[in-house]
């Protein structure tokens, strides 16, 4: 038996036990019947992309988890996020990136009160 064989409720309580952002990365272009799956509003309504720039190595935009997520994994998902977790490397780009309509939460860590009025007055 092939996993692709389960029906998708099922596949969704396995996928339901994994970090959102593992699923994403892991699942988002890949098969047709797993990439609608990742991109349920189960695993797209809270996004907190800080545990994949939590370390000094992967704060860079050349960093390919990162750089996947701002070129295909956002894009694809922004009408669905309603809260967002962002660190102060990663603000710019991801909320240049498009429109977040249905965001009703921002969270910003490690933001420094002198840059506040940068981020937003898009400066």
């Amino acid at each position: 038996m092939n996993i692709l064989d389960l029906c998708d409720e099922i596949l969704l309580i396995i996928l339901q036990k994994l970090n959102n952002i593992d699923v994403l990365y892991s699942l988002v272009g890949v098969e047709s019947k797993l990439d609608k799956l990742a991109c349920d509003s189960l695993f797209t309504t809270f996004i907190d992309l800080t545990s994949i720039s939590s370390s000094e190595d992967n704060r860079s935009i050349n960093n390919p988890v990162l750089y996947r997520f701002y070129t295909e994994i956002l894009p694809r998902i922004q009408h669905n996020i309603q809260c967002l977790t962002l660190d102060n490397i990663l603000i710019n780009n991801v909320l240049e990136i498009g429109n977040y309509s249905k965001l009703c939460r921002l969270i910003l860590v490690n933001l420094k009160y002198s840059d506040i009025s940068d981020v937003f007055s898009g400066s």
